[in-house]
């Protein structure tokens, strides 16, 4: 009888935060394979770190509730497979997503040099006001390091993506990466909102709003401008 009781509590306690959810935002995270994708997924949902763990078949997702500026937001994010087989798949799951992670590896400077080539594959299959963190992962392994901090900056700088570099083994800069995505995104709908609301032309752009590239182990914060477009 305690057993069915307790069941009972699980199941209406899982229902009453539905409930309270006020958002569910898509997020989608793509880039070569082996680049730790899946490990930087693991940190952020549950806080955990597998050594041994597996390529990603497909397309896969998890999920995390967060509060961002008291409202409460379920993040459902797609962890999707970086071998060339499984493309089709992963372009297809680009589409609704309102911000994306793509991540790159700084110890082998191929995963970076292919970065441009998945903002393309973002831009063509998602939504053309989809929030874009470039990450680059690994950032632990400062005695293998190929890529520098620098090159990856003027990349986000030139495409108008967010840049964070990451450990997905130590949890450096995991979470913050994903908050400040998780945030732009629900300012980037609020400010969509308020500005079709008011009647503003479709095409009318949204200038100024800050980019921060969160690097290295300090957390130092640097800013950059991104035009973003209202689109209802």
């Amino acid at each position: 009888m305690n057993e069915e009781m307790n069941g009972v509590e699980v199941e209406n306690e899982q229902e009453n935060v539905a409930e309270k959810i006020d958002y569910v935002y898509k997020v989608v995270v793509i880039g070569d394979s082996a680049v730790g994708k899946t490990r930087i997924l693991s940190r952020f949902t549950k806080n955990e770190f597998c050594f041994d763990s597996k390529s990603t078949i497909g397309v896969e997702f998890q999920t995390r509730t967060v509060t961002i500026k008291n409202k409460l937001v379920k993040a459902q994010i797609w962890d999707a497979a970086g071998q060339e087989r499984y493309r089709a798949v992963t372009s297809a799951h680009c589409r609704g997503a309102l911000g994306a992670m793509l991540v790159y590896d700084i110890t082998k400077r191929q995963t970076f040099d292919h970065v441009a080539r998945w903002v393309e594959e973002l831009r063509a299959h998602a939504d053309n006001s989809i929030v874009i963190m470039l990450i680059g992962n690994k950032a632990d392994l400062v005695d293998h390091r190929v890529v520098p901090t620098e090159d990856a900056v003027e990349f986000a700088e030139d495409q108008g993506l967010f840049f964070a570099e990451t450990s997905a083994h130590s949890g450096d800069n995991v979470d913050k990466a994903f908050f400040k995505l998780l945030e732009e995104i629900h300012g980037l709908l609020f400010r969509k909102q308020l500005e079709c609301g008011n009647g503003v032309d479709h095409a009318t752009a949204l200038k100024g709003s800050k980019i921060e590239v969160i690097v290295g182990p300090d957390l130092e914060i640097s800013e950059m401008k991104k035009l973003s477009t209202c689109s209802c």
